[in-house]
């Protein structure tokens, strides 16, 4: 994240009576996604809260995220000395200064609000934690009480039977009690009364009875003492009441066993939930460590740590898959928008140094001759004198390289591998690597009938029919216009995730280059080379990609029958495809590779088809 500016208040600013610092201001560069990468924000830090917004002039429409930094950790990057992260339970801002001293300023800054913050501290945290679940625990267990004790009616009906019990024999011992209390009265009262009895034969002795005659006063004694009967004492059957009160004791004891047997089926039955209930909490809870350790070990998928790089957290196979499914998204995306006729054909403006034309029973039209020394063997190259600019001395060389080097056979070349051979196309690669990065070079060539190499070139010089045929393009723009065959371009490629995106600045240059052998046929090229422009510096959205291509077409004429004109059906153009590209930065060889060599091929058959389409029924510009 860089920080284009320094920070708007120095922390020996801060209000040493409030404890806090004051506002701390700043641009850095935050990661948004991974379509759109880093970009600029202005960063705030006050009252121990990080916000950012677009830019400083949009402030007043507000914040765009804000982070409070109580329980914030600020990590230092690994590897990258201008980038830090700070976390907050699952958010995570990706940030990057300008300069490792400017990452320091940031982030001792961020601490020392920190430490001085008053807020958030673990036991307020703590305690309305313990509050909500205690709140929730008690719901829940109101709850479950209510629906299980729904479910209980034969308990709650042996209750009722103990409650009826209780007082059937609550009745029975009051009565009992009386029954006992009557006869403890009535023992009290024979008992006086025998010792009155007692006490008055002490005092008048009975006189002797003769034998055989009955003693009267034992027949009076009996009377007096008779024994009382079990109804006698206020109409209580006493042999009933205990019988009953023997049926009530035994009901008791039978619903008691009875209700004990329930309980303890229901506590199995409790158990058993509390078991299943304690195996899903743990199940829940293991599942949420493992998540939580692949969040602290991963960080945020998407997040700039699963960048291309030598450090990247993303494995080499699941890198190759994610480029693959990305490209048949882009290849899927790009069949339907063929099928639908979605694209707007554009008008191709001719150079105006061009003009088509026909050619009658001549094979090839005067060209002017060139009479300087060359390097190039049989060909020439047309004078440039008409195409001066700074770069001048810079395109010629490209443009001889190319012409001595690119249209060398490659057959018999050990160091060129045959990747790909469709019909007239043949796809060659010599494998390159330079501290680790794959710059492979790539030769390709093919043959495609009714077209010129004036044409082919036209179409792939043009930046006004580029976005007609190449998809692989975000945006471009013409930055500066150096001749009528030369200008530069700076474009950026759609994303491929996890790859980074890439953006690429060169030179575009047309020529043509006349044959010194009258049998030869004149050759068309464009070279495009990469070069650097002040209105197009690198940044940090994207990689820059280096480059040095070249499009070498050449244009053969079969003479038609008798004094027909040449038309489309005469002609063949072969053309050879160089490319030289070093991606800048780090991805796997295998993706790279891979990637080419799938891209290509695919690039010129779907190149020459709109040429071939644009070209059909109009003149032939040789």
């Amino acid at each position: 994240m860089s920080e284009k500016s320094s920070s708007s208040v120095s922390d020996e600013d801060a209000d040493p009576e409030s404890g806090q610092h004051v506002e701390l201001g700043g641009v850095l560069s935050k990661w948004t996604n991974y379509i759109h990468g880093w970009q600029d924000r202005w960063v705030v830090l006050k009252n121990n809260t990080l916000s950012y917004y677009k830019s400083e002039d949009e402030r007043e429409y507000g914040c765009r995220g804000s982070l409070c930094l109580s329980k914030a950790v600020i990590t230092p990057h690994e590897f990258d000395e201008c980038r830090f992260d700070i976390s907050m339970n699952d958010s995570v801002w990706y940030l990057r200064a300008e300069e490792p001293e400017h990452r320091l300023q940031w982030i001792e800054s961020i601490e020392l609000h920190k430490a001085e913050s008053g807020y958030g501290s673990e036991t307020s945290l703590r305690r309305h934690g313990s509050m909500l679940s205690l709140t929730s625990a008690a719901s829940a267990v109101s709850a479950t009480s209510t629906s299980s004790f729904k479910k209980g009616h034969r308990l709650r009906e042996k209750l009722s039977e103990m409650e009826t019990f209780r007082d059937i024999l609550c009745r029975q011992v009051d009565t009992l009690q009386k029954y006992f209390d009557s006869c403890a009265d009535v023992v009290s009262k024979d008992e006086f009364q025998r010792d009155r009895v007692e006490e008055d034969e002490e005092d008048f002795p009975t006189t002797a009875r003769p034998e055989g005659e009955p003693n009267h006063n034992n027949g009076s004694k009996e009377k007096l003492f008779s024994p009382a009967s079990p109804k006698g004492m206020n109409g209580i059957d006493f042999k009933g009441e205990a019988i009953t009160f023997k049926a009530t004791t035994a009901g008791i004891l039978s619903t008691l066993s009875h209700c004990i047997e329930l309980m303890v089926k229901r506590e199995d039955s409790w158990q058993k939930r509390v078991d299943k209930e304690l195996e899903k909490r743990r199940r829940v809870e293991d599942a949420y460590k493992s998540a939580l350790n692949e969040l602290k070990k991963k960080s945020h998928y998407g997040g700039p740590d699963y960048e291309e790089g030598p450090n990247s957290l993303i494995k080499e196979d699941e890198f190759f898959d994610a480029v693959e499914a990305a490209l048949d998204r882009q290849d899927k995306i790009e069949e339907q928008c063929q099928s639908e006729k979605v694209r707007i054909p554009r008008l191709t403006p001719v150079p105006p140094r061009d003009a088509y034309s026909t050619i009658g029973t001549h094979r090839f039209a005067t060209k002017p001759r060139s009479h300087s020394s060359s390097s190039l063997s049989s060909v020439e190259l047309v004078s440039a004198s008409d195409d001066i600019h700074r770069f001048s001395d810079q395109a010629e060389e490209m443009v001889q390289d190319h012409m001595t080097y690119s249209l060398q056979d490659v057959g018999g070349d050990a160091n060129w591998q045959l990747v790909i051979e469709e019909g007239e196309m043949k796809v060659y690669r010599r494998e390159v690597e330079e501290n680790g990065i794959v710059l492979d070079p790539l030769k390709a060539t093919h043959s495609v009938k009714g077209v010129t190499g004036h044409e082919v070139c036209h179409f792939f010089w043009d930046t006004a029919v580029r976005m007609d045929w190449e998809t692989t393009i975000e945006n471009f723009n013409v930055v500066e216009t150096l001749s009528d065959n030369a200008v530069i371009v700076y474009q950026t490629h759609k994303r491929v995730w996890p790859a980074s995106q890439r953006d690429v600045l060169y030179l575009s240059a047309i020529r043509k280059i006349l044959a010194t052998n009258e049998n030869d046929p004149d050759t068309w090229l464009v070279c495009n080379f990469s070069v650097d422009h002040d209105k197009a510096l690198p940044t940090n959205r994207c990689v820059r990609a280096k480059i040095n291509v070249a499009l070498i077409c050449q244009t053969l004429v079969s003479p038609p029958e008798g004094d027909k004109e040449i038309s489309r059906d005469n002609i063949l153009c072969k053309i050879t495809y160089v490319a030289n590209v070093n991606p800048g930065g780090w991805a796997p060889a295998s993706v790279l590779r891979a990637v080419a060599k799938r891209e290509y091929p695919k690039f010129l058959k779907r190149f020459t088809s709109y040429v071939q389409e644009k070209t059909a029924g109009k003149p032939i510009l040789f």
